[in-house]
């Protein structure tokens, strides 16, 4: 190998902020406006939508329970209330968090939280275990399954930024750098 090679490896081996910067990069570029859109189509009429989930709501993350009161939302408990509102604030707050950079590790972890929770109701509450090009295989020639394979790239994504952070252009280095200041 060439000096030239290890000079130029070994700058990249540094290039951390790179890394974390294109991570939210792409993250905004692919998956931003997935979730703000899943996110809209789950809240209520008007200002009190924000409290008052819609039916789909329930029956997007809910299905079985919903199928089960004849999808009267009424005759669920506080408790599927509850996580409906937080799914649903967490499709947007989490995400924004992200492009911005604002406390940006805590929002990876909870974006992949959010993802295993939508992975786990995709495949067990909508049946998705039952149609395997929907949950897909590794290893396999098809890279486009909805559930294993683009799933896995986006929690790939996401665990860049848990581990590296935001990079320099954030709210968190700002603070950071704040900080040392004061």
């Amino acid at each position: 190998m060439t000096p030239l090679y290890f000079s130029m490896t070994e700058r990249l081996s540094r290039a951390d902020w790179l890394l974390a910067s294109l991570a939210r990069l792409i993250f905004a570029g692919t998956l931003l406006m997935y979730f703000w859109v899943s996110g809209l189509t789950k809240l209520g009429e008007g200002i009190t939508g924000l409290f008052q989930p819609s039916v789909g709501a329930y029956a997007q993350i809910f299905p079985r329970a919903m199928e089960a009161v004849t999808y009267d939302a009424s005759q669920l408990s506080f408790f599927h209330w509850a996580v409906v509102v937080a799914g649903t604030w967490s499709e947007f707050i989490l995400p924004a968090l992200i492009v911005i950079g604002l406390l940006t590790r805590l929002s990876a972890l909870g974006m992949i939280g959010f993802i295993v929770v939508q992975s786990l109701t995709d495949l067990i509450g909508h049946g998705g275990l039952e149609h395997k090009e929907t949950f897909g295989a590794w290893f396999d020639r098809f890279p486009d399954s909805v559930i294993l394979d683009q799933r896995s790239f986006w929690v790939f994504l996401l665990l860049v930024l848990v581990i590296k952070g935001a990079g320099p252009l954030s709210l968190d280095n700002a603070l950071i750098a704040r900080k040392q200041v004061v």
